[in-house]
């Protein structure tokens, strides 16, 4: 099963961003990603929409952030993103009439929904500034400081 991984490029693309003073085109964005800038302007309108980055048209344009890093949480990132859910399984059937069925069924929709609640509470809890500031920490360590873009 295929997932889903545009938490993690969009992290990565909003830390590109943030680390510049200057917006950033979607070419420039889709190049980071090594992917396509159709798709880096579709998956950014939910952000756009969301208030955490603004977009501009024209010479000079581009990409920006929309509000201050210590104020965009992961969380706040997944719900622009659509809420994907977070776990590739579920039940085999989800009207069973075997009572065995409904009692599996039950137990891991109860672990499910635990799990949920306990990622979205951590995702609430990281915002962009403390990623960033990771990322600094590794950089001053980094030995090839010129190219860290592999």
């Amino acid at each position: 099963m295929k997932r889903d991984t545009r938490l993690s490029a969009m992290l990565h693309l909003l830390l590109h961003m943030a680390d510049t003073d200057e917006p950033l085109r979607s070419a420039d964005l889709a190049r980071f990603m090594r992917g396509n800038a159709a798709a880096v302007r579709r998956t950014m309108a939910g952000l756009r929409q969301a208030g955490i980055v603004i977009s501009e048209k024209g010479h000079g344009g581009g990409w920006h952030l929309a509000r201050d890093l210590e104020a965009i949480t992961l969380a706040d990132i997944h719900r622009a993103l659509g809420a994907p859910d977070f776990f590739a399984f579920g039940n085999r059937n989800s009207q069973p009439n075997c009572l065995i069925e409904q009692t599996v069924n039950a137990a891991l929709e109860d672990t499910m929904r635990d799990a949920e609640q306990r990622i979205l509470e951590r995702l609430s809890a990281v915002t962009l500034a403390d990623i960033l500031a990771d990322f600094r920490g590794r950089f001053d360590q980094y030995p090839g400081k010129g190219d860290f873009h592999v």
